[in-house]
């Protein structure tokens, strides 16, 4: 007699799931785009060891790095298949035993860098530390064998499993649009910083806690897309996992001294006379050197947006500075961003530190070899 209750329920349910999947795309993206939904608890767990497990005094971005190119590498050595839930026995093969151990730098279950070093070698062999030391032989987040091997590398494998649907700019009007810039960030480096952000290869090497941009085409900067790698920390100390893709949709150097000011002028005007109290994004008396515009792809976790990220001179330093315009995002994206979105862009866009802000990665690593 409780069929008919129970059938009328389950559709109600689907008609429920189906709206939401359509009204928040981004839920199609929770995950990676190299491993499926049955791999995530293990995958989630191997990077939690590494990183949001161990006490905050212990952590270090450039461990979880490593975790990572351990993921991606492992990934890239099985023919770019996406991992599933089988691929949890060579990890816990290579990991599970020092996982057991109680390092001064690891606790008890959780991995340190001695471990992710160790566990590697197991897992891929013992030219991984080697590998993985060596810029020539790093790139794509995975460490190659060769240089040949990476010389070889064909970015675009990723997208056989990427989710890269249409471009999806702002549509409202730009006085209707959200405008907002972050602190600029001081660099080492201007030539540095050109350098490294000139290579998307490398883009990689700048991840923190909150994200990784993995670049997934060939060649440079102009039209190069982006799969962003997003941890979200619903619950302290297991994050959970997304993506969403962006494009650079502009690219202005100083090759281009009329175009690249053009770009400065109309977004410091439109960013003070739309935003909210917003200071201009490149100060009177800077010089401008570079800049892009990132356009995100549908189903991004922003909605409709451009992020643009400038480099400039000013007082004798060089900066880095992102400034965001999107459209206002519908609910229920719009009440998860307010609850931990707003916090987090903010942080990995500058306002962080060196494990949370991807601009502090890139202006440290601009003074040294990445």
């Amino acid at each position: 007699m409780r069929t008919v209750p129970v059938v009328a329920a389950t559709a109600l349910a689907a008609v429920a799931a189906r709206r939401a999947h359509d009204q928040a795309p981004f839920l199609r993206m929770l995950g990676s785009s190299i491993a499926r939904p049955d791999a995530a608890g293990w995958v989630t767990d191997f990077l939690n060891a590494t990183h949001h497990q161990r006490p905050e005094h212990l952590r270090d971005p450039s461990d979880l790095r490593l975790a990572l190119t351990i993921l991606t590498t492992y990934w890239d050595g099985h023919g770019h298949r996406r991992l599933g839930a089988l691929d949890a026995l060579p990890f816990h093969r290579a990991f599970g035993r020092l996982r057991l151990r109680d390092a001064e730098g690891a606790p008890r279950g959780t991995l340190d860098r001695a471990g992710l070093l160790a566990g590697a070698e197991r897992l891929l062999g013992d030219w991984f530390a080697d590998a993985e030391a060596d810029p020539s032989r790093r790139g794509w987040g995975i460490a190659f064998r060769t240089r040949a091997d990476r010389e070889a590398h064909d970015p675009t494998v990723r997208l056989r499993a990427a989710r890269v649907g249409p471009l999806t700019p702002p549509v409202l009007a730009p006085a209707d649009q959200v405008w907002h810039t972050y602190a600029p960030v001081r660099a080492a480096s201007a030539e540095g910083v050109i350098a490294l952000l000139t290579r998307p290869e490398v883009w990689p090497g700048f991840a923190t806690e909150l994200g990784r941009f993995t670049p997934l085409r060939q060649g440079g900067l102009a039209g190069q897309t982006f799969e962003i790698e997003i941890m979200t920390p619903f619950a302290p100390r297991f994050p959970a996992y997304t993506r969403g893709y962006v494009t650079i949709t502009r690219l202005e150097t100083a090759d281009d001294p009329a175009g690249l000011r053009e770009w400065v002028d109309t977004l410091n005007e439109a960013m003070v006379r739309i935003g909210r109290d917003e200071p201009v994004v490149v100060p009177d008396g800077a010089t401008p050197l570079a800049a892009f515009d990132l356009t995100t792809h549908e189903g991004h976790f922003m909605g409709a947006a451009r992020n643009r990220l400038v480099l400039y001179e000013h007082e004798g330093a060089p900066w880095l500075r992102a400034a965001g315009t999107w459209d206002e995002m519908p609910f229920p994206l719009d009440q998860a961003y307010r609850r931990v979105g707003r916090d987090m862009q903010a942080r990995f866009w500058g306002e962080g530190d060196a494990a949370t802000s991807m601009l502090h990665q890139i202006a440290t690593q601009s003074g040294g070899a990445v």
